[in-house]
């Protein structure tokens, strides 16, 4: 393949993308903002430090009793994060960096087509909002 514009593209979800550190997820759950997207709730805060994005996938136990249909819905979250996270991605990457946590609150599983439409309009909600918080500050 030889795209000038898929060269640049990274379809991975690499560790360094995946929010992991207890201090960063008390902060995002402390100081976060949150917006409500059935089936998801979004929690999002913006974050100097870190290089990339992080995202934080969690599906409810109390909803969910077995393991087997939690992981079966993360592996679908995720799946849609990976292939659409470029929409979060601004060119001239002057966008602040996220940390964003995915909460599922859907009562059943959902198929992978509504679950993949949600995601992207909530990753372009949250682009929208970075996009009106860096034009804030620099006014």
């Amino acid at each position: 393949m030889s795209g000038s514009n898929t060269t640049n593209l990274k379809y991975t979800f690499p560790k360094s993308e995946r929010l992991h550190s207890k201090k960063l997820i008390k902060e995002l759950f402390e100081k976060g903002s949150s917006f409500y997207l059935y089936p998801f709730k979004v929690i999002y805060l913006p974050q100097a430090e870190i290089d990339s994005n992080q995202v934080l996938i969690s599906v409810s136990k109390k909803k969910f009793k077995k393991a087997v249909t939690r992981n079966l819905i993360k592996r679908k979250v995720k799946e849609t994060y990976r292939l659409n996270k470029h929409l979060l991605t601004d060119e001239s990457s002057t966008l602040p960096k996220l940390l964003i946590g995915y909460i599922y609150t859907g009562n059943d599983i959902l198929p992978y087509q509504t679950i993949e439409s949600k995601l992207k309009k909530s990753l372009l909600r949250l682009k929208k909002e970075l996009n009106d918080l860096s034009h804030k500050d620099q006014s």
